[in-house]
């Protein structure tokens, strides 16, 4: 079955675009809320959960903007997920736009549990 695309952004009131790049792309960051541990090796990251883990591989990046990984094993060329900060001059809050791939039955629950980690972000980043 073909996955789809889908976008989800979380608004972070007073919270600094390096505090949120480095919780994206760095082991600490990335191992205080979405993964127990994060091994960086060139271009592969290694998340690790008890006892299972999966590799990613970075498919880009803009500094304090964007990264883009996708799963070594995920079978759809199509898939990877993506994280991008956007600055709302205007109010002066920092967004995260989550953009992931899942398949039609398992978008609500692939969405439930962006919301759950991003809540653990949030706590990690003091917000």
């Amino acid at each position: 079955m073909k996955k789809e695309k889908f976008h989800i952004e979380y608004i972070f009131d007073k919270v600094s675009r390096r505090s949120l790049w480095n919780h994206l792309t760095t082991p600490p960051g990335l191992s205080a809320w979405f993964a127990d541990d994060v091994i960086i090796n060139g271009n592969m990251y290694v998340f690790k959960w008890n006892k299972a883990e999966q590799e990613a591989e970075v498919l880009s990046m803009k500094p304090e903007m964007s990264i883009r990984y996708r799963w070594t094993d995920e079978e759809d060329e199509n898939a990877y997920f993506e994280f991008q900060i956007h600055s709302h001059e205007l109010t002066g809050s920092t967004s995260l736009q989550i953009t992931d791939f899942a398949e039609q039955d398992e978008k609500r629950d692939s969405i439930d549990l962006w919301d759950t980690q991003v809540e653990e972000l949030k706590r990690t980043l003091g917000i």
